[in-house]
């Protein structure tokens, strides 16, 4: 229980900040409304809680005996963001063009596992909140729980966010500047995992 603070403070610190996940919501929002983009924001919570388990219980031996799976993956994440990022850009105004929906549950439960952000946050949050001696299971079903918790209202924010932003950009093009400017931070948020 010593770790539970901590563990909730780094998953909030990790959950809030700029990353794929919240920039994607937040040009959702701004786009489409907080209620069109409520699936996408289920998805990352749900889906991400999922990878922690699955990540905690079996896969961080595989990456570490084959560390070659885990460049590919990152590589691919990346090369998948910037494609994401470069659709954002591209986004018109809402009635313009073809409609496109936000990112539905499935779609983005299934993206952690190429968003370079959550396998590094992952890869680290099992090793710093779990034990050696502990039970390995109910550690990472702890780890998992508080992320699930954490990771709907800090994606709400960023829903608000855009939602506000989507009601002040009245114009295509200061709405397209947006999007871009979120396109721009999605692909900026990508740094860190390859300095």
């Amino acid at each position: 229980m010593e770790t539970l603070l901590p563990l909730l403070g780094f998953a909030v610190a990790t959950s809030v900040t700029p990353g794929p996940n919240v920039l994607m919501v937040a040009a959702a929002a701004a786009n489409h409304g907080v209620r069109a983009t409520l699936p996408h924001m289920l998805g990352i919570t749900f889906g991400f809680a999922a990878m922690l388990l699955i990540v905690g219980v079996g896969l961080a031996a595989p990456f570490a005996a084959w560390p070659m799976v885990h460049t590919v993956l990152k590589w691919g994440g990346a090369a998948w963001l910037l494609v994401l990022a470069w659709k954002i850009a591209r986004a018109g105004a809402p009635g313009e063009g073809p409609s496109r929906p936000p990112l539905g549950f499935l779609g983005a439960a299934l993206f952690q596992w190429v968003n370079p952000k959550a396998w590094m946050i992952a890869l680290a949050a099992i090793p710093a909140f779990t034990t050696p001696a502990g039970d390995t299971l109910a550690e990472t079903l702890r780890i998992a729980a508080v992320f699930a918790v954490v990771c709907l209202p800090c994606t709400a924010v960023w829903a608000g966010l855009g939602a506000g932003a989507g009601r002040v950009l009245r114009t295509p093009a200061s709405l397209r500047a947006f999007n871009c400017a979120m396109a721009a931070l999605m692909v900026a948020s990508l740094l860190p995992a390859f300095v």
